[in-house]
């Protein structure tokens, strides 16, 4: 009998997933305050990652995917929003954001579209 198993490697938790990519950036808590313009805050991010919070809103994870440089869908995906779909292109991807209305738009684009309703969120946030 050999020690290893058949069943797959469980994905690592949200906040592991996290705390790996903050590692791999090489950023600490404060930085990634800084980086997310105050988005996420220090205090919160430790939350995230020591798992206290399981579910953070999605425009946290919009904010934590474009400072580490990683899909905002994946994101979304470990914290249990959207359910991976394996044959999905990133042609299919329409339908999680108001972009389902717009047939041949690009991933870029969509990314822009993304980026452009944070800003507006944010500018809400100051009147």
């Amino acid at each position: 009998m050999s020690g290893t198993s058949d069943r797959p490697t469980p994905e690592p938790s949200l906040g592991d997933y996290l705390s790996k990519l903050r590692g791999a950036a090489g950023m600490t808590l404060r930085e990634v305050e800084e980086a997310t313009r105050r988005d996420v805050s220090n205090a919160y991010l430790s939350q995230l990652e020591n798992g206290k919070i399981n579910r953070p809103s999605p425009n946290i994870l919009h904010a934590l995917a474009r400072v580490y440089g990683v899909n905002y869908e994946d994101l979304m995906e470990r914290a249990g929003y959207l359910v991976a779909e394996p044959n999905r292109t990133s042609e299919k991807r329409h339908g999680r954001v108001a972009t389902f209305a717009i047939d041949d738009i690009t991933t870029a684009e969509e990314n822009q579209i993304l980026e452009y309703v944070a800003f507006l969120k944010s500018q809400r946030k100051r009147k």
